[in-house]
């Protein structure tokens, strides 16, 4: 079942090149999405996995979906189970990855590359997911495939910085020289 997430702040962005974690299983490409508890977002994330859970399990659905909320398997995830990081308590958020290259465009919804600096880890996006059902050797669980992410806003950077801005620099077009800059 196809949603939009809108105005999410973005962490964990793999969107450009897959990669694997730690080095093991297929690449992938991958994203977190984070929002507040109360945010709209919610209530339809929750309402997709209840869809998706009761067309894959029909009946059995509310028994299974105790032991998934119990063990962590659906794709919406308290915030707090991952405190260390910077954006994650007190909220909670979507976990979705995709062996396909999501589409990734500007607020113009023209396409962004990893060489424009955006998306980036803290800022605000919409985003484009699909939540499954999984029922194989690996378990049950409600999974989201990353479909596309759209920037939305700046937000602050929650690791390694955004680029650097024109304002931390001297203007050095003419009459500078060397001994100038030392």
């Amino acid at each position: 079942m196809k949603i939009k997430l809108e105005n999410v702040r973005l962490a964990f962005p793999t969107l450009f090149e897959a990669k694997t974690v730690n080095g093991e299983g297929e690449p992938a490409f991958s994203a977190a999405f984070l929002m507040e508890p109360n945010h709209p977002a919610v209530k339809k994330i929750n309402d997709a996995i209840e869809v998706v859970g009761k067309d894959k399990w029909g009946a059995k659905w509310p028994d299974i979906k105790k032991g998934m909320v119990k063990a962590d398997k659906t794709c919406l995830h308290d915030g707090d189970a991952k405190a260390e990081y910077a954006g994650f308590p007190d909220n909670l958020y979507v976990s979705s990855r995709n062996k396909t290259r999501p589409l990734v465009i500007d607020r113009d919804r023209s396409p962004l590359t990893a060489q424009d600096g955006k998306p980036y880890a803290g800022c605000y996006v919409n985003a484009s997911i699909e939540l499954w059902a999984q029922d194989n050797n690996y378990g049950k669980r409600i999974n989201a495939s990353l479909r596309g992410v759209q920037f939305h806003r700046d937000g602050d950077a929650f690791a390694g910085g955004g680029a650097a801005s024109e304002d931390e620099f001297d203007d050095i077009a003419e009459g500078a020289t060397a001994d100038d800059l030392v």
